[in-house]
C-alpha cells in the first residue's frame, strides 16, 4: 500500500543536467563525465542528461569510426560498458545526449542517438535525431550534419519514476510539432540535449526552451555543450531546466558543470488542470 510520503516521493524528480565543453579525446570527455555525474548523485539526482556529443565533439566524418551497437545480442563497446557501469555505480538513471550508434542503411552515415540508460546499466529506450542541422548562416557557421548522419524515424518517451519522459536532440527545438507528438504520448518530462552553435543560441535558445515548455505544460531539461571545441566550432551553453510555467529554475552558468532541480510533478498536473489548453485544440 502506498503512504502518503510514498505518494508524495513519487510526485517529485529530482534531476540534473550537465553542462560539457567536448573536443576530439573520447576518453578526456568521460572523464569530465564520471566527475560530474558523480557530483549530481552525490547531490541526489535520480536522472542526470548529458549533452549532446559528450563523448565525442570534432569532425562529423570521424563518428563511424566509434559509433556502437546498442542492438540485441550486441556486445556492448567501450563507450556503452563505461557508461553503463557509470549508471550502475551511482544507481541512476543515465540520459547519453547524443551519441553515434550503427544507421545500419549508410556505412558511412551513423545515427546521432539518444540513449536512456537505467539505474542498472541496461538501456531503456533509444532515440535517433529526427531533424539534421543541415544550415549555412551569413557570419556563422555552415554546417551539414546529413553528410555524416542518417535522420531516424520514431517519437520515443520511456517511463521513468511515476512520470514520462520524451526524446529529442538540439536541432529538434525549432519543431513544435515533435513536442506536441511527446506530450500526446503522455510525456511530461522533455530531454532537449544540444549542442548549440553561439551563433544562434544567444538569440533562440532560451525562448525557444521556454516555448516548448509552456506549450506543453512540461518540465524541460536541457544540457548543452559550451565554448571552443576546435576550428570554428562554439556552443552557445547556457544548460538549464524549465518549468512547465516557462520559468528557468536552474541553469549553468560559464564552464563545465551541472544544474540540479526537483521536479514537482504535483505542480505540473495542477498548471495542466487549472489552465486546460492541451485540451481545448481544435487542430
Amino acid at each position: 500500500m502506498n503512504t502518503p510520503a510514498a505518494a508524495e516521493e513519487s510526485e517529485r524528480l529530482r534531476v540534473a543536467v550537465v553542462q560539457l565543453c567536448s573536443g576530439r579525446d573520447v576518453d578526456q570527455n568521460l572523464q569530465t563525465v564520471e566527475r560530474l555525474v558523480a557530483e549530481a548523485a552525490a547531490r541526489g539526482a535520480a536522472l542526470v542528461a548529458l549533452p549532446e556529443n559528450f563523448a565525442f565533439l570534432g569532425p562529423s566524418g570521424e563518428l563511424a569510426a566509434i559509433a556502437e551497437a546498442l542492438g540485441a545480442g550486441s556486445t556492448p563497446g567501450p563507450l556503452m560498458s563505461a557508461l553503463s557501469a557509470l549508471a550502475r555505480r551511482h544507481r541512476l538513471h543515465l540520459l547519453l545526449g547524443g551519441l553515434p550508434t550503427p544507421s545500419g542503411e549508410d556505412a558511412a552515415r551513423v545515427h546521432n542517438s539518444a540513449v536512456l540508460l537505467d539505474p542498472t546499466g541496461v538501456v531503456a529506450a533509444v532515440y535517433h535525431k529526427l531533424h539534421l542541422f543541415d544550415v549555412a548562416i551569413a557570419g556563422g557557421p555552415n554546417l551539414r550534419e546529413s553528410a555524416h548522419v542518417a535522420p531516424g524515424r520514431e517519437v520515443v518517451t520511456a517511463p521513468l519514476g511515476g512520470t514520462r519522459i520524451g526524446l529529442s536532440i538540439c536541432y529538434d527545438l525549432r519543431f513544435p510539432e515533435l513536442y506536441r507528438a511527446l506530450t500526446e504520448q503522455g510525456a511530461e518530462v522533455l530531454c532537449i540535449p544540444a549542442a548549440f552553435t553561439e551563433h544562434t543560441g544567444k538569440d533562440h535558445w532560451l525562448p525557444l526552451l521556454r516555448a516548448r515548455a509552456i506549450e506543453n505544460q512540461a518540465f524541460v531539461l536541457a544540457p548543452a555543450q559550451f565554448g571552443h571545441h576546435g576550428g570554428e566550432r562554439v556552443s552557445y551553453g547556457k544548460s538549464c531546466i524549465v518549468d512547465p510555467w516557462g520559468a528557468v529554475i536552474a541553469q549553468v552558468s560559464d564552464g563545465a558543470g551541472i544544474a540540479v532541480s526537483e521536479l514537482d510533478l504535483s505542480y505540473l498536473r495542477r498548471v495542466r488542470r487549472q489552465l486546460p489548453c492541451l485540451e481545448h485544440r481544435r487542430l
